[in-house]
């Protein structure tokens, strides 16, 4: 069967390669009885791809359920999908049959099976391997022929590192992995989604589309859609309903996208290392390294200047060992590093920095001082130079440092620096 005519039945946009490789898999699949897992971030359509299987296998004609693992509390979830005996727990008033017995001969869809307690996750794994279950409160084993379809929005092997997921229940559910791409990476079918989605609500509620101009196509091409395709849906909605124009500008779209999602376009720095005025608040941290990376390199610079005078006239020797020293004991008042987080190592690398010019014995010999590297280090270090240098005024040191006000006071807390 074609991918484009799976693509029309189930209302599928999109021509990404990512995309396409999913649904070829999803196809070439389905007419087995092969468990599949398939993966994505929240949002990408992870569902729809337990559909396209089921309907294409030979069970299309018996039960399909779809089961969300992290919305069926703990203490309950067994019974759910095992079924229980009377009075095999506290309000279990008649027996009853669990999804397993339910939907004999079809499939079970478990979504966010990352969130399925261990002892659940060792009944699945019998009814993976010998299609067996026990219903809670019984000793009797029953046979069940379903096909198990699973979803997460985690990463399983990590979790099994951790102790949270079973190996070999990862290793038995992940015969078939399909991955499904985040809509950051399928950029090329944001503006064609957008388009179905105006076109499906201007019907809805009986009005005429919304359409983007060029600068909103990029800006939405370009935003990190942290909530993929839900989010990009919930946007045309609410600019479907609210935009009196139907011709849709950047400025208007960016009304709509919430300000902390904003925050995770990338920052444009002007060549004077102020945040250019066309940006909003952006308070990610990666200004701070920029300009941190570029100071290291111009300290290096200095050093290979540094030496290479000396190397041609040792007199000089003594002069810059005072400079040094100066900086050194600058260095020595401020905080030494503390990890943010417990088990978090600090690296530190010998950086020959003196030199002492020994006129009795005409030797020169170095000192070998230990420099923290640390990046949380650094950027205390730039912000308070920033705040002597401009004598505490925040607004200056900000935007010396390529930052906005906000995210300064919100380091100076960080930090606890006293300004």
């Amino acid at each position: 069967m074609e991918i484009q005519s799976i693509k029309n039945r189930f209302g599928i946009i999109g021509n990404s390669p990512a995309l396409n490789y999913a649904l070829q898999v999803a196809i070439q699949v389905a007419n087995t009885d092969l468990t599949v897992l398939i993966f994505g971030e929240s949002g990408v359509g992870k569902e729809i791809f337990s559909h396209i299987i089921h309907s294409l296998s030979a069970r299309k004609h018996n039960p399909f359920i779809a089961v969300n693992c992290g919305a069926i509390p703990e203490g309950t979830i067994d019974s759910e999908l095992f079924g229980h005996e009377k009075g095999s727990f506290t309000g279990a008033v008649d027996s009853r049959k669990g999804y397993f017995e339910t939907v004999n001969g079809g499939t079970i869809f478990l979504d966010e099976i990352g969130e399925l307690p261990l002892g659940t996750q060792a009944r699945l794994l019998r009814v993976l391997e010998a299609g067996e279950f026990i219903r809670v409160g019984s000793s009797k084993v029953q046979k069940t022929d379903v096909r198990v379809i699973a979803a997460t929005n985690k990463d399983l092997l990590i979790l099994t590192e951790k102790g949270r997921f079973r190996e070999d229940l990862y290793y038995r559910l992940s015969t078939v992995p399909i991955r499904v791409p985040s809509l950051r990476d399928r950029k090329e079918d944001i503006p064609l989604l957008f388009r179905k989605f105006a076109v499906d609500f201007a019907e809805r509620y009986k009005t005429a589309p919304v359409q983007l101009d060029e600068e909103a196509k990029n800006l939405l091409i370009n935003y990190s859609w942290p909530g993929n395709v839900r989010e990009l849906k919930n946007i045309a909605e609410q600019i479907s309903v609210l935009s009196i124009d139907k011709l849709i500008n950047a400025e208007q779209i960016r009304k709509f996208i919430p300000e902390t999602s904003m925050n995770r376009l990338p920052m444009v720095v002007s060549h004077n290392g102020n945040a250019s005025s066309n940006n909003h608040d952006f308070s990610n941290e990666r200004e701070i390294l920029y300009k941190l990376f570029f100071d290291m390199k111009k300290d290096v610079t200095e050093l290979k200047k540094m030496f290479v005078e000396i190397l041609q006239n040792p007199s000089l020797a003594t002069a810059h060992q005072d400079a040094y020293m100066n900086n050194l004991k600058e260095l020595k008042q401020q905080e030494v590093y503390q990890p943010s987080a417990i088990g978090s190592p600090t690296y530190t690398s010998p950086q020959p920095v003196v030199i002492h010019n020994n006129n009795d014995e005409h030797i020169q010999q170095h000192e070998e001082v230990e420099e923290s590297l640390s990046i949380m280090d650094k950027e205390k270090e730039l912000i308070i130079k920033a705040l002597k240098k401009h004598k505490g005024k925040r607004k200056d040191a900000s935007s010396d440092l390529g930052i906005s006000e906000r995210t300064l006071y919100r380091k100076l807390k960080e930090y606890d620096i006293d300004e």
